[in-house]
């Protein structure tokens, strides 16, 4: 085993426990950045001038009748701006821009006394534009040819031959929606200037080292003029990965300006106005089976919604690229990546981070392809998992794939998937408008950053005189429990007991040049360094104790608090072995660094190692439909999934849980709806709201929710045997709606093959009951040539 994941004795990672500030959000005491102002003096607030119009370019930016508001002390607009003018990592996006790129784009910025002052400001200022066309859908930009960044091609073995030798040839077309991130806190900044000129932001962000570099540009500082701190997040899901900056930069310029603290709260309509979303997809694709229902190729063309920026649409591609295999070996694939480039809000990241949208095109297919194979979709699964030796199209290979089929495994033994799906047959046989299924999915999912150079991670650890630890790290919280296991980490790693140790908040200047806490590499990464702090710690401690109690460092041990010597009864407390050390003038205080070793990405040829390790997990969901309505419930839910040896296992399957019904809710409720129209609204979110944006609640929960851990799962080389957890459970979500196609399909003849739209509302679903009633592929045509199966997919997007 190796010194990362090797555990010592009696470690305090691994023991269930509960959030380290559960107490205090549940009681409201817990502090999040926008509850600073009130400890704050003389704070000034600032209000976005949104233009209402999809594009257009700026004639004329008339302040002066917002100075004439009482209460107002100043607009912001592009003449302030000291340094660069632009809040993008890519320089697209211009932090006051002189053209409308989406409705709802906010051109200026007003600073008030108070909000409503600074309201009423912005309300005054006058802006002047030119309309120009815009582009709205998908199908808009794809015709127009609007596209932006890279267009990547990902190859493996030969397409036209593997078609050539398909017994099965089927080809369709499938979109599927974008989701809001809906975090409970909006984004939020507070900025002030102290007497040395020292810019201090506090920030609801996941990358402080991101939003510090971008203020500093923005300012015209270096960036060691800038301290960034994430106190906690409410909620961030990878919307405040990439978007936070633009906000933390007008605070920030605001207080440079007025010498006075600025504070930047979007309320909701704003945040959903302005901020970006999950991208939505659309998809082309052509798949080849053998006699046995084996894939042989699939070439297909994934085109994201990227909105009006490139934010992190490229990786978010090439990451849809490396899942649309999911957990099925494909011998020949073609799968082209492009960004339609339209004129709404930018997309950025969103848990999961195009994971989701490349497995749900191929579970998608699955679903879809196993009636016209005159397979069960759980057979047809089954036979296309990947095997020991095999490698991803990419190039990379599947470690661990046998855990593909043994978490599967456990699912249908721990859910009695077989005596259940009889019972099924016996309820739909005797319900004609009432219909349940039950489907099973899996999920296979890469963890590291697709840029090779993110997957590093720093972290600063302190002991002080009397015993007591201080804990600093990169990662960020945002109720994910990452602080939570950093803290079982450190004093796993020391020896002593969890109450030795405290986490302080995450700023820029204890760990410098963090990367953003996402792609489920938060523990991994962060974990890593403050076990490597805390080893360099220990072993000059270890030092000190041998010294002490006559022995050799070696034959010492820190285990519950006390040092110990190997086979003899000589002991040393850990306060006194730290005063010790500090009396013998050791060093107290160590930084950890980690970097994830053995990953290579070639973007250009899209082959690599891109992934340190797979998450793999599978769940069973029974759904029940009314016939009459589309109107759905989830009966039950069985999870089986891999998180290594857990770090802390309340957190992890609550983790599991929360994943699972974010993502049945961006499957089956949340359907985001946009102005397409041609009149004055064009381009408006028409869902900006939680009246009208429909969010999983209680009602939506499963009535029986049944989640496992796989055991004797350790992951070598990863911090203490443990997985990533935060990402690979949404996609265990696809069960929910594979669940919903089967139930649909129940009310037509066997064999029929049901389109379903996502997000599969019950309104979706009462189309595809209809259309499988009438014994067609939801209203597409299916037409035999050769061999070949038309599935038009069309009507995938009707919903």
């Amino acid at each position: 085993m190796s010194q990362l994941s090797q555990r010592p004795e009696k470690p305090v990672v691994g023991v269930p426990m509960p959030h380290e500030s559960a107490a205090q959000h549940v009681t409201g005491s817990a502090l999040y950045t926008d509850d600073l102002i009130h400890r704050t003096k003389d704070v000034l607030h600032a209000y976005p001038v949104q233009v209402m119009k999809a594009h257009g370019r700026i004639i004329a930016l008339r302040t002066e009748p917002a100075l004439a508001v009482p209460g107002v002390v100043r607009v912001l607009t592009a003449a302030d701006v000291p340094g660069v003018n632009d809040a993008g990592m890519k320089h697209d996006e211009p932090l006051f821009p002189d053209e409308v790129m989406f409705h709802g784009h906010a051109v200026a910025w007003v600073l008030g006394e108070t909000l409503e002052a600074a309201r009423l400001g912005a309300a005054a200022v006058e802006v002047e534009l030119d309309e120009l066309p815009s582009l709205i859908t998908l199908q808009e930009a794809i015709a127009a040819g609007s596209f932006h960044g890279a267009r990547p091609v990902m190859l493996a073995g030969d397409v036209e031959a593997g078609f050539a030798d398909s017994a099965h040839v089927f080809t369709g077309e499938f979109q599927f929606s974008d989701q809001e991130h809906f975090y409970l806190e909006t984004h939020a900044a507070l900025a002030l200037v102290d007497e040395a000129e020292q810019v201090f932001v506090q920030s609801s962000t996941q990358h402080p080292s991101e939003t510090q570099e971008i203020v500093a540009h923005v300012l015209g500082l270096h960036s060691h003029e800038v301290t960034v701190q994430c106190l906690r997040m409410g909620g961030g899901f990878g919307g405040k990965e990439m978007q936070p900056h633009g906000f933390a930069a007008v605070a920030a310029l605001g207080a440079k300006l007025t010498g006075r603290p600025v504070r930047v709260r979007l309320n909701r309509t704003q945040d959903l106005t302005m901020s970006g979303k999950r991208h939505g997809f659309h998809a082309t694709w052509k798949i080849g089976f053998d006699t046995e229902g084996r894939i042989q190729a699939l070439d297909a063309t994934l085109t994201a919604d990227g909105g009006w920026s490139l934010d992190l649409s490229e990786p978010v591609v090439a990451r849809a690229l490396c899942h649309i295999d999911n957990t099925y070996w494909i011998p020949h694939a073609r799968v082209a990546g492009r960004i339609a480039k339209t004129n709404k809000v930018s997309n950025t990241a969103f848990r999961g981070f195009g994971g989701p949208q490349g497995m749900l095109v191929i579970e998608d297919i699955m679903g879809r392809c196993a009636p016209l194979l005159g397979l069960d979709p759980m057979e047809l699964r089954e036979r296309n998992f990947y095997r020991p030796g095999q490698f991803t199209p990419y190039g990379q290979q599947v470690g661990q794939a046998e855990r593909i089929s043994a978490v599967w495994q456990q699912v249908k033994d721990g859910g009695r998937l077989a005596e259940r799906r009889r019972e099924i047959e016996a309820f739909n046989a005797a319900h004609p408008n009432t219909k349940r299924a039950l489907a099973i999915t899996g999920v296979k999912f890469g963890i590291s950053f697709n840029l090779t150079a993110f997957n590093q991670g720093g972290a600063l650890v302190l002991i002080y005189k009397d015993g007591s630890v201080l804990i600093n790290h990169g990662g960020t919280e945002m109720g994910q429990g990452l602080h939570t296991k950093m803290l079982q980490v450190a004093a796993t790693t020391l020896g002593i007991p969890l109450r030795k140790v405290r986490l302080a908040p995450t700023r820029t200047d204890k760990v410098p040049n963090t990367s953003a806490t996402a792609a489920s590499a938060g523990a991994d990464l962060n974990g890593a360094a403050v076990k490597n702090a805390c080893e360099q710690l220990r072993e000059r401690l270890l030092e000190v104790a041998g010294t002490r109690l006559g022995a050799s460092a070696a034959d010492v041990r820190i285990v519950e608090g006390v040092a110990r010597v190997l086979g003899t009864e000589a002991e040393l407390a850990w306060d006194d072995l730290v005063r010790t050390a500090y009396l013998q003038r050791v060093q107290l205080s160590a930084a950890g660094f980690y970097r994830t070793e053995g990953l290579h990405w070639d973007a250009k040829a899209f082959r690599g190692t891109p992934f340190k390790y797979f998450s793999h997990g599978a769940a069973a969901a029974e759904v029940e439909v009314d016939g009459f309505t589309g109107a759905y419930r989830i009966r039950r839910v069985d999870v089986v999934h891999d998180v290594g040896d857990s770090l802390s296992p309340m957190i992890d399957i609550g983790q599991v849980e929360g994943g699972f019904v974010q993502g049945a809710g961006w499957l089956t409720l949340e359907d985001m709806r946009w102005d397409g129209g041609d009149g004055p609204g064009r381009g408006r979110l028409l869902t900006q709201a939680a009246s009208t944006y429909k969010l999983p609640s209680f009602s939506e929960m499963p009535e029986e929710f049944n989640v496992t851990l796989l055991e004797n799962a350790t992951e070598e080389g990863a911090v203490y045997g443990s997985k990533a957890v935060g990402e690979p459970p949404l996609m265990l979500a696809f069960s929910v709606r594979e669940a919903l196609r089967q139930a649909a399909a129940a009310f037509g003849p066997a064999g029929v093959s049901v389109e379903l739209a996502s997000p599969a509302t019950p309104e979706a679903v009462y189309w595809a009951i209809e259309a499988a009633r009438g014994g067609d592929a939801g209203g597409g045509d299916d037409a035999r040539e050769g061999g070949e199966v038309r599935v038009d997919t069309s009507a995938l997007s009707h919903a």
